[in-house]
Parts: C-alpha cells; structure tokens; sequence
C-alpha cells in the first residue's frame, strides 16, 4: 500500500499539472512542483533511514506517511502556485519516510534471491497504480476538480498506516543515539540553492546565479566537513566505499533524472506541442508504468539467473534508446511514436532500479540496511529533483531565446479552450517552441543515460544474488 501510494502522487499529478498551470498561473514556476517535493524528500530519506536503524521501521513509517497524508491535503486547498509549492514541500518531507522504509522492511524479511523476485512484484503494484494515476488524474481534471488529485491519496495513505500496524512485528535494541539536524539543514541548503540557481537561471542573471550556486557549494563543503567530524553522521559516507552501494546509489540518481524529465514533461508535449486532451497525455505516461512493472519482475529473474551487471547494463540501454527515440519525435508523429519512447524508458527504469536496489541491500546486514537504502534513495530523488530541474531549465532557456514573449502565453496553450482561442499564426508558433525546447531537453536525457551505461559496466562481474545469505 506504501508503495502504491508514491506511485500514485508520482503519476497523477504529473498529467493533471498543466490544466493546474491553466488555472493557477505561474507556469514559470512549473519545475519547482516537482522539484520541491521531489528536493524535500531526498533530503529527509538519509535522516529516516538513521532513524529507521535506531527506533525501528515502524513507528519512522508512521511519521513519515502521517505528515504527506497533510501536505497532500494542504495541496489540495492550493489558491495559488506558491501555495502548492510549499504544500508539495511539506509533502515531500513526509514521502522520505514512505517508500524508502517500506523497502527497508522489504529487505529485512527476505533473502537477497527472495529480494530480487518481490521487488518485481512490488514493482508490478507500482505499475498497477502508475497506470491507474494518469488516466485517474485525467478523468479527474476533465470531469471534476484538480484537487482531487491530492485528496485520493488519503484513504490510501490511511490503509498503508493500519497495515503495517497490523502485519509487521519487529523487535529493536534500544541505545541512545544523536539525530544529526545541522546535516540535514546543511544538505537542504547547498542542494536548494544549486536547484534554485538551475532553474531560475534567466530570471537571476549571471552574478545572482553565481552568487548562489556558490552558496550552496559553500553549504555543501561545510556539511563535508560537518559529517567527518560527527559521531553519528545522517550520511554515513562510509557505506559509498563499498563499490556495490556507490555505483547503485550514483546510478539510482541518474536514473530518476532520466525518468522525471521524461515524466514531468511528456504530458506537456503531448498536450502542448501534439494538442491532445490530458486523457490522452496520462496514457502515454501510463505505457511507462506498464513496462517498468513487467521490466522489474523480468530483471530480478535475470538477476537470480545471471547478475546484477546484466540486469542494469539491459537497463541502461534502454533508457539509451528510449531517449534517442524522444529526441526523434515530432508533433507530427503522433502519440503512437510517444507512447513508443514511454513504453521503451519503462523497461530500463524497471531492469535498473531493481538491480540498485536488491544489490545494495545485499551488501549491509540489518542495523545499516536503513542507511544504505536511504543512500540509494536518497540520490535516485536527488537525481530526479534535479532531473526535474535540468530539465525545465533547458525547455525555458530555449523558450527565452527563440521566442522571450511566449513565456507568459504557455498557460494558454495547455487548456483545450484557451488554446482554441489562440489565433493560428501564434498558436504555431507556441507549439514550434515548445516542441523545440523539449526535443533538447531530450538531448540532455541521452547524455546522462549514456553515462549511467558507463557507470553500470564497473559493477562487480560475477555478483549475483544467487547464494547470497539473509544478512
């Protein structure tokens, strides 16, 4: 049910977002829905894998689910696009201790062999609620309200909570230990402020940019420093010289960027640049979803069979091609081509975080298997939030310098009706940018899959989860 629950609010808004962007404006401040929750939840999913080694899983899962469950609510009541970006990021601070502590549990009570067939499973939930969360969210926009988006989250987020309260009983060692806070203030600082320099980049100019990028270097190396030097570090760096966690964890990251720019804005070259309903946009981003389940079940077989290199190198040649076929597409071409690229990115996303993760958990008995999960997690949304962002920030440096005007005419293009109004000449041209600053965000896609390819291949060339024990 946790993970039904992530699936759902990754998927749904992301086809209900540009009919939010039509009624609430902003469409500047599109990246930062994404980014924000996806920013606030990598940073707090390090803080409850430590909590989640220490207090146990279950009482972590409770805080966790019970502050998204009023985030999402919050959202819901949104007036305006600064009010849905800090209830996303309310959201976010409680989905780090969502999915992140149900897959610490995942790998507590199976062996790694086990491991590698019940992530498929799980991820065939996953898909199961990522199919049903763009068609959902759609019919929602269409037929009702956005914010109903938010609120379904909350009978589901309900059930997660009595389930785990239910079925899992686990015994803890109880030691005082020390929450690291300055880590976590420090971590959120230097990764803001280098997001907030990528994406409003246009608007700051080049010394407000640089200014700020160097604050959060400067915040970065602080909480370096801060880490080597603290007992009981939220980052526990010393699980990254294991080779297996640092390729899964640096991998996991530029995975989820690959897949959150084509999530977030897919939908919006659908319904932009081709003109088709959100019904329609959540489809294709659906087909991702359908192949990622199927991918996951697949790759843990290969894994058992083979190992974990396979799997990921499969992986990551599909989200090779998956982009290069985007960068290919043309509004011409249909939703058939686009449903292709969504279908082809779901298989390399299904073979490679399966692999991440089962390997990871692998490595670490069960008093660090909360941290190392959190690493892995923690810089697969890192990546996806900065993902999110590189990814805006191509389409609106693209937009400003072919055509500077159309920034504020965009939410116009993705209302059906509004969009109607626009006269032909200029509706042609929005589409014409649009259409060309998504086809480079695609590009940079290619480029980061290119070098997850490269990474993969330095796995270990023989581990496999067969034979590995229960740790």
């Amino acid at each position: 049910m946790a993970t039904f629950m992530a699936a759902v609010e990754s998927t749904i808004v992301a086809t209900a977002m540009p009919t939010i962007v039509a009624d609430l404006g902003g469409f500047n401040l599109f990246s930062w829905v994404f980014a924000v929750y996806l920013l606030t939840q990598a940073v707090t999913i390090p803080v409850y894998g430590r909590l989640a080694d220490v207090y146990g899983r279950k009482r972590v899962f409770y805080a966790g689910a019970g502050l998204f469950l009023v985030g999402s609510t919050l959202c819901g009541f949104a007036p305006s696009m600064v009010w849905l970006i800090a209830a996303r990021a309310l959201q976010g601070c409680g989905a780090g201790g969502v999915q992140p502590i149900a897959m610490t549990i995942c790998g507590d009570i199976y062996t790694p062999a086990e491991r590698a067939r019940v992530q498929g499973l799980i991820s065939s939930v996953f898909g199961i609620a990522a199919v049903a969360g763009p068609s959902l969210g759609a019919w929602l926009v269409e037929h009702a309200a956005w914010q109903i988006v938010f609120w379904v989250n909350l009978p589901i987020g309900a059930a997660a909570i009595v389930m785990i309260a239910s079925f899992l009983t686990e015994t803890v060692e109880r030691k005082p230990h020390r929450v690291d806070v300055l880590g976590s203030v420090l971590l959120a600082i230097g990764i803001g402020a280098l997001m907030l320099a990528l994406i409003q980049r246009a608007d700051f100019g080049p010394w407000m940019t640089a200014s700020v990028i160097a604050a959060g270097l400067l915040a970065l190396g602080v909480l370096v420093a801060h880490e080597s030097r603290t007992p009981e570090p939220m980052l526990m760096g010393s699980l990254l010289r294991e080779r297996v966690i640092l390729i899964g964890s640096v991998g996991s990251g530029l995975a989820g960027a690959v897949m959150m720019g084509i999530s977030a804005f897919l939908p919006t070259y659908v319904q932009g640049a081709m003109g088709h309903s959100a019904m329609m946009a959540g489809l294709v981003l659906g087909a991702m979803s359908v192949t990622w389940a199927l991918a996951s079940i697949f790759g843990g077989r290969i894994m058992v069979r083979t190992t974990y290199r396979l799997a990921a190198v499969a992986g990551a040649l599909a989200l090779v091609a998956g982009c290069t076929w985007l960068v290919l597409m043309t509004p011409e071409r249909g939703v058939a081509w686009a449903t292709a690229g969504s279908l082809v990115i779901g298989v390399g996303m299904g073979c490679c975080n399966t692999a991440f993760i089962v390997s990871i958990q692998a490595a670490v008995p069960w008093n660090r298997r909360g941290a190392a999960t959190g690493w892995c997690l923690f810089l697969r949304f890192i990546g996806q939030a900065m993902g999110a962002a590189s990814f805006g920030a191509v389409l609106n440096a693209t937009i400003a310098a072919r055509l500077p005007e159309a920034a504020h005419m965009l939410d116009h293009l993705l209302e059906p009706a509004q969009r109607a109004m626009l006269p032909a000449a200029k509706r042609a041209a929005l589409v014409e940018v649009v259409a060309a600053g998504l086809h480079n965000a695609y590009w940079l896609g290619i480029g980061l899959s290119i070098v997850l390819l490269a990474l993969v291949s330095c796995l270990p060339p023989r581990l496999s989860p067969a034979g590995q024990p229960l740790r």
